[in-house]
Parts: structure tokens; C-alpha cells; sequence
């Protein structure tokens, strides 16, 4: 059985825009519990912003809009990437979290506390579902 990232991927993630001040995006992560967010304008994947990048734009984080600071040309994968290659393509970027595209639509996100909760739960020698944050 090989298991894919649709399977365990966190659907319909919470988003920013580019026009949103770093300050907005961090209150986001804050309240979810999320260490990145995936940057949308006009329904389409246009970067990523995570809790590193906020930090090192401290006291101007309220003037500061995320499209400054995102990083662009984000590595994606989607739903039927087999979950072995999202957890390769996540050590080899040294990144915590993936968006899932489809269609050239975003659809989810797939992290490295998803891929580990999966190995957990496959593993595990009686089947328990650990908390989901991304």
C-alpha cells in the first residue's frame, strides 16, 4: 500500500495574502499554531511565509506586507505524491511544510509533524491519532 500526501494532508490551510502586513500573518500562525502559511493572490499559490522569516523582520513587522518577505518559487508536491517523496523532498530543502497543489490550485499542506504523525500511526503497536498542527 503505498500512502499519499492526499491522505494526510492538512486541507484547505489557512492563508495569507501578499498585501497583508507581517504582523497579520504572524497573529494567523499564532492562533492556529502554525510555523507557516502559504501566500495566495487571486486564487493561485504565489509563496510562503513561515515564523523564520517574520522574526527577521522584527519592530517592522506591522509596515511590512508578506510579499517582502515571502519566499517565491515554492517547491510544491500533490495529492497523489507518494508520502516517501514528500519526506525526501522535505530533507533535501531542509523545509517544514509543503503545499499541496492541484490543478494549479492550492488544496492543502503537507508537513513534517504529518509525515511523522503517519509513521506513528503505521508503526505504533495499537493505533491512536496524534493532534494535527501545521
Amino acid at each position: 500500500m503505498i500512502l499519499t500526501v492526499g491522505e494526510r494532508m492538512v486541507r484547505d490551510p489557512v492563508t495569507v495574502s501578499p498585501e497583508e502586513t507581517l504582523a497579520a500573518a504572524q497573529t494567523k500562525m499564532h492562533v492556529g499554531g502554525f510555523r507557516q502559511l502559504p501566500v495566495i493572490l487571486d486564487e493561485k499559490l504565489v509563496g510562503i511565509i513561515t515564523d523564520r522569516d517574520i522574526r527577521q523582520h522584527g519592530r517592522q513587522m506591522r509596515i511590512t506586507k508578506v510579499g517582502t518577505a515571502m519566499t517565491e518559487n515554492v517547491v510544491t508536491v500533490t495529492p497523489a505524491t507518494p508520502m516517501d517523496e514528500a519526506a525526501r523532498v522535505l530533507l533535501e530543502h531542509k523545509i517544514g511544510g509543503l503545499p499541496v497543489v492541484d490543478r494549479e490550485r492550492l488544496v492543502g499542506i503537507i508537513t513534517i509533524t504529518d509525515i511523522l504523525r503517519a509513521f506513528v500511526e503505521l508503526t505504533a503497536s495499537s493505533p491512536k491519532r496524534v493532534a494535527r498542527i501545521y
